[in-house]
């Protein structure tokens, strides 16, 4: 399946979860066994030939693509949540969204100095989440070979500068 298949099950929702945003909802493309394969088998193929250690996968969408991703790629995966979900010492960032400000935590023990690690998400928008979630992996000492995303943005592409080296299955 072509990426510009898998687009077509993606559906837009406006002004979600604020006014002016075009939420990008992959859940119609996720409940399709086919199209979720697709997108599984796809972005493994931009990313299997990486040496890989751990996939680190942002709360909560980057989960459902970091976990089989992780699988394919024989790497350990690794959580990034929002503040007070983890139960042992983390480390947080606290960053600026397209629409306000969160913070991401990880735990302090998740990955090990000099590891090599991807990170997933389904969406890039403003580059904000990701760019904690790179800070918390240089935290940790480790190394960010990519940081990969379903979707990416081209309108907001213009500001999405990502501390890494930045692969996106689909251009919107």
């Amino acid at each position: 399946m072509t990426n510009d298949e898998i687009l077509t099950h993606i559906r837009n929702i406006p002004d979600f979860p604020h006014q002016g945003i075009l939420f990008k909802d992959i859940t119609t493309a996720l409940k399709d066994k086919d199209v979720f394969k697709a997108i599984i088998d796809n972005l493994y193929e931009l990313v299997k030939d990486k040496k890989i250690d751990y996939v680190v996968a942002i709360e909560s969408r980057g989960y459902i693509l970091g976990a089989p991703l992780a699988y394919k790629l024989g790497a350990g995966l690794v959580i990034a949540r929002k503040p007070g979900k983890l139960p042992a010492p983390v480390e947080r960032v606290e960053y600026g969204l397209e629409y306000g400000k969160d913070v991401l935590e990880m735990h302090k023990d998740a990955i090990e100095a000099g590891k090599n690690v991807l990170i997933v998400d389904d969406l890039l928008a403003t580059g904000g989440t990701v760019n904690a979630t790179i800070q918390l992996v240089e935290k940790l000492g480790a190394k960010v070979t990519a940081s990969l995303f379903l979707i990416e943005l081209e309108e907001l592409s213009h500001i999405a500068k990502v501390n890494s080296p930045k692969i996106s299955l689909i251009k919107c």
